[in-house]
């Protein structure tokens, strides 16, 4: 598994692809965040805090993570190695784990560098280190399991065509319905039964500082539905002989 882990990093770093997709989302959360007279601007927000920075990096990420993963199995579909790679003395849950954990670690080299907006607050803080790193540490940790999410949910899109932008799309759609689409029935509907599904209501809720285990179940079990969703698409190559 560490092979295949090792020479799906490198894939990605081996193009420019890799490393501008990893730049835009720096580029675009500097700007949000620093540059751009807005709603997420953090000098104009008034208080030594990141919420802007992690309200803004879900939206960014339904378009980095499908980046990331949208070549993991189409593109081996697509240039014929996949029956290849399946042969190998590797089950179908390892190689699925390889990929998975590849995408996760390009999710969280994209955060690591976003540490310096951290030290910024910290350092601009009056009086200096008046930040709540508490909730600050709890709302990173709830952004690298919506990343785990958004990978699994990407790796699955990818299982299930030939085709990238195919696999792009249909990720874009499935995480962008995860995140906010059961924010919207809750709102039609006014079930907190409904809105309990939703990815939104449990990234809100670890963000606050307090990392509960039911939210952490959550995400756990979202991940383990569409990578087992992913090994049925490897299983049903089986089906078809």
């Amino acid at each position: 598994m560490l092979a295949l882990y090792k020479k799906e990093l490198g894939s990605f770093f081996s193009s420019l692809m890799g490393y501008l997709t990893i730049f835009v989302f720096l580029l675009l959360n500097g700007l949000l965040l620093w540059v751009f007279s807005s709603d997420f601007n953090i000098l104009d927000y008034g208080f030594a805090d990141l919420s802007p920075f992690f309200l803004v990096s879900p939206f960014l990420f339904l378009f980095l993570i499908p980046a990331i993963t949208m070549r993991m199995f189409a593109e081996e579909k697509r240039a014929g190695t996949m029956e290849l790679l399946l042969t190998k003395p590797l089950s179908d849950y390892t190689i699925i784990m390889a990929k998975f954990l590849a995408g996760l670690t390009l999710a969280f080299l994209a955060i690591l560098p976003t540490i310096v907006y951290y030290i910024t607050v910290y350092r601009i803080a009056d009086p200096v280190g008046n930040v709540d790193t508490g909730a600050v540490f709890g709302s990173y940790i709830g952004l690298l399991l919506l990343a785990a999410v958004f990978v699994s949910i990407g790796i699955f899109a990818s299982a299930i065509t030939k085709n990238q932008i195919v696999a792009f799309i249909v990720a874009i759609v499935l995480c962008f319905f995860s995140y906010l689409g059961f924010e919207t029935l809750y709102q039609m509907s006014g079930s907190m039964f409904v809105k309990w599904f939703g990815i939104r209501h449990h990234y809100e809720s670890v963000s606050r500082g307090v990392i509960d285990s039911r939210d952490v179940l959550y995400y756990l079990s979202v991940i383990a539905i569409f990578l087992s969703l992913t090994y049925l698409t490897l299983q049903s190559r089986k089906w078809k002989k």
